[in-house]
């Protein structure tokens, strides 16, 4: 049996010897220089949020404030706002809703389950593509930070008609 030994130059190992530590570091380091999301701090009673309409079968006086995301891309923000004593219709979203009742007191309620009531601080889960309805209290209006796994929409439901 025959041994073949190779015989580098010193040349061939520095290039070897580069191309490993750019393959090591490129790896090591493609999270930490390279598009880095950026932190944020949002005051929620800043008076220069920006607030927009919402979908035409929430009540009059209802809007929506843009947090953090893009409202047609997954993993979005918002607060949600509702004046005292407004009713949200039963309504459903493809996301799951994340939430924090800010002010005010809600009734919701989902499909199948009693009526709770959100005091402000409560956390509450609403499962994706469960209908629910809600109410806002009649003392102050109801502001909620939502966060939404996928994109923002929302389909109200319309009662059956015998």
């Amino acid at each position: 049996m025959k041994t073949i030994k190779l015989h580098f130059n010193s040349g061939f190992k520095m290039l070897f010897f580069i191309l490993l530590i750019t393959v090591y570091q490129s790896h090591g380091q493609s999270d930490t220089n390279h598009n880095v999301e950026q932190s944020i701090l949002v005051d929620t009673a800043d008076e220069n949020l920006v607030w927009g309409a919402c979908p035409s079968f929430m009540p009059d006086g209802c809007a929506i404030a843009v947090l953090h995301g893009d409202p047609a891309k997954n993993n979005l923000d918002i607060l949600f706002k509702v004046p005292a004593n407004s009713i949200i219709p039963n309504h459903w979203h493809h996301s799951a809703e994340r939430m924090i009742l800010l002010s005010g007191e809600l009734e919701i309620t989902y499909e199948g389950e009693k009526t709770q009531i959100m005091k402000k601080g409560n956390y509450a889960y609403g499962p994706s593509k469960k209908p629910h309805s809600a109410k806002c209290g009649k003392k102050e209006p109801c502001i909620i930070f939502i966060a939404f796994v996928t994109p923002l929409d929302a389909f109200p439901l319309v009662p059956k008609t015998d």
